[in-house]
């Protein structure tokens, strides 16, 4: 398949999708420090974390990063949101749609 050259990103049309039914990372491929990430949630909500800190645990990854070249080759899509913007954008949108 191959990007539909009209398709936008402030108003996609999923019927006009590549592929409707894929499952895409969908990061800005620059690494986040999870005190960060949680940082960037605490705020969109509102409130603090109950943070309980451990050590590493099995299966733990010391870094990891987003990697879209899939979402980029078949949708022709490159995210660019910073950690903070999407994670406040992902809750108003779950406030929104779950009527919290």
């Amino acid at each position: 398949p191959s990007p539909d050259s009209d398709w936008q990103a402030e108003m996609p049309d999923p019927s006009t999708s590549t592929a409707p039914y894929k499952i895409y990372n969908i990061g800005n491929s620059h690494p986040v420090k999870l005190m960060d990430f949680i940082q960037a949630i605490e705020e969109a909500v509102g409130y603090p974390a109950e943070k309980i800190f451990l050590p590493m645990q099995p299966g733990d990854v010391y870094q990891t990063n987003a990697d879209t070249t899939v979402l980029q080759n078949e949708l022709g899509f490159k995210p660019d949101k910073s950690i903070r913007e999407g994670v406040k954008e992902t809750i108003e949108w779950y406030r929104s749609f779950y009527q919290l």
